[in-house]
């Protein structure tokens, strides 16, 4: 029996073609590119520099680091208890402005230019996270912009 002349064969041969045919397009599509989109609010400083407030890409939304700017004057906050709850505040909108809450963000990082701060930074930040509890990390730096005594960004995963 020639394999050319076996139906079954060429059923099956058609049959895996299409089935490939598909898995390719499954595969290319969970892989290909998603746009990265802006994301901007007047409820929190203009950046101070080439980069964006916060940025969506895929299931995250990246929030720039906020030092403790008063969106409404363009003024830095006063010592590190008003420039902490100003940084919550602007990291606060942009997450709003993405739909998004404090009990979306999986990770946070948190820089200072006095590590003796942390036990206020910590108390302010914990009023804000709440129950939320992401990963984190606190990180002493010589200096911060604009003579900041604080910055932190965050990540938070968009569960749409």
């Amino acid at each position: 029996m020639d394999i050319r002349d076996d139906k079954n064969f060429i059923i099956i041969a058609i049959l895996c073609i299409i089935l490939g045919m598909v898995l390719m397009v499954l595969v290319s599509s969970a892989f290909s590119h998603q746009p990265k989109e802006k994301i901007h609010t007047d409820r929190a400083p203009e950046p101070i520099g080439p980069y964006s407030q916060g940025i969506h890409v895929r299931d995250y939304v990246f929030i720039s680091g906020q030092i403790g700017i008063d969106p409404k004057t363009g003024l830095l906050a006063g010592g590190i208890e008003d420039q902490t709850h100003q940084v919550m505040k602007n990291v606060q909108a942009i997450l709003s402005a993405s739909g998004l809450d404090f009990k979306d963000v999986v990770n946070a990082h948190i820089y200072l230019t006095n590590l003796s701060d942390f036990p206020t930074v910590n108390g302010i930040y914990a009023e804000y996270l709440k129950d939320a509890a992401p990963s984190r990390s606190t990180i002493e730096v010589s200096a911060l912009p604009k003579d900041a005594f604080i910055e932190i960004d965050m990540i938070a995963e968009n569960p749409e």
